[in-house]
């Protein structure tokens, strides 16, 4: 099993088992020194896409899965890595428990553009249903789409 810290839309569990059905949720952390944005918005269908940038004041709350290795061709081919969309990027995440390391997909585009109200509303329901903090999901209700 490998690590794979689940951001945006994939906070969402019920997704996360259709995605990656022999994969179980460990728990939740925060990515200090990441945030989200949007980008790649000619990649998109909707708008901007979500992925993760290097911000050293922010935090990131992620959900942990361990993903089987029969999981892991399909989340990659769900996240794009085969036509470049997304890549896999090694991350520290930090827990109750301690750190770990994991990876995270970020977008191979760059940062910029708006996502819809739609997706950004998914990504809020999915942070709120991951258990993140209150705070943290009404910033992300109140971000410009």
């Amino acid at each position: 099993m490998s690590l794979y810290a689940a951001y945006a839309g994939n906070l969402d569990a019920r997704l996360m088992s259709r995605r990656a059905p022999h994969s179980p949720l460990r728990g939740t952390g925060w990515l200090n020194g990441w945030r989200l944005t949007f980008g790649g918005e000619q990649m998109g269908w909707e708008g901007a896409l979500a992925t993760v940038v290097e911000d050293p004041d922010s935090q990131l709350f992620v959900a942990l899965y361990d993903i089987a290795p029969m999981d892991e061709e399909s989340m990659d081919r769900w996240e794009g890595v085969g036509m470049d969309i997304y890549r896999r990027m090694r991350v520290r995440v930090h827990t109750l428990e301690g750190d770990e390391t994991a990876w995270i997909y970020v977008l191979n585009g760059y940062e910029g553009g708006l996502p819809s109200a739609r997706y950004l509303g998914e990504i809020a329901d999915a942070a709120e249903s991951a258990g993140a903090p209150h705070d943290y999901v009404m910033e992300l209700r109140k971000r410009p789409c």
